[in-house]
């Protein structure tokens, strides 16, 4: 089994289940723009992806709309949707153990890195992080390869051959991919099963056991 000693974490969808916090900001954005969405559950798909691009997909929105919608989300986002969240079941407990095998954790996320860490904070995890690397404000570094390669950079004398990724999205696996790392995909999160397959991970996992399993055998 290989050996990954630098193990980078997705946020939504992989360390916290913040689907009601992220769509009900969706929602609440697109108001502004009179479009009704009362079912939380075909906002799934703004999990993970950077917001101003799943605005331009999925509504048409143009640029200047989409950074401005990405604006009206934040509005609900920063004190209220931030902690409609949960922790996953068993994570608090994988990430110590993966510290007590002497792995260095970080968190890679399009999720900007003032909101992770407020996040990380609040539910007692950020201990567990050597740093958060995610997106900025301003919404640039938003792509996954992006951040990655940002992580890699701060890490220099690594070889890559030691350091994996574990996301629940395209996103995750592809950005992985294109900085020559490894990848587990979580199939727990909101990623689909043709969708993880598609990416062709590394490892595909059904559980957080199995995640424990590659990484402390």
């Amino acid at each position: 089994m290989q050996g990954y000693d630098i193990v980078l974490f997705d946020l939504d969808g992989t360390l916290t289940d913040s689907k009601i916090g992220i769509t009900k900001s969706v929602q609440y954005a697109l108001k502004k723009y009179n479009i009704i969405e009362d079912d939380l559950d075909r906002l799934e798909k703004f999990i993970g992806p950077p917001l101003a691009d799943s605005f331009k997909e999925y509504y048409n929105f143009e640029e200047r709309q989409a950074k401005q919608a990405v604006a009206y989300y934040r509005e609900y986002f920063t004190d209220k949707g931030i902690f409609e969240n949960i922790v996953y079941p068993g994570i608090p407990e994988l990430l110590k153990k993966l510290c007590q095998y002497e792995k260095r954790l970080i968190v890679a996320t399009s999720k900007p890195t003032i909101f992770a860490e407020r996040i990380l904070e609040h539910f007692n995890l950020k201990k567990y992080f050597s740093f958060v690397i995610g997106s900025n404000l301003d919404g640039t570094r938003v792509a996954k390869s992006e951040i990655i390669e940002t992580v890699l950079g701060k890490l220099p004398t690594i070889k890559k051959c030691s350091v994996v990724m574990i996301g629940d999205r395209i996103h995750d696996i592809k950005g992985a991919e294109q900085n020559n790392i490894a990848s587990i995909a979580v199939s727990y999160g909101y990623g689909s099963d043709e969708e993880l397959k598609e990416a062709k991970p590394t490892y595909l996992v059904d559980n957080i056991d199995e995640i424990e399993d590659i990484l402390c055998s």
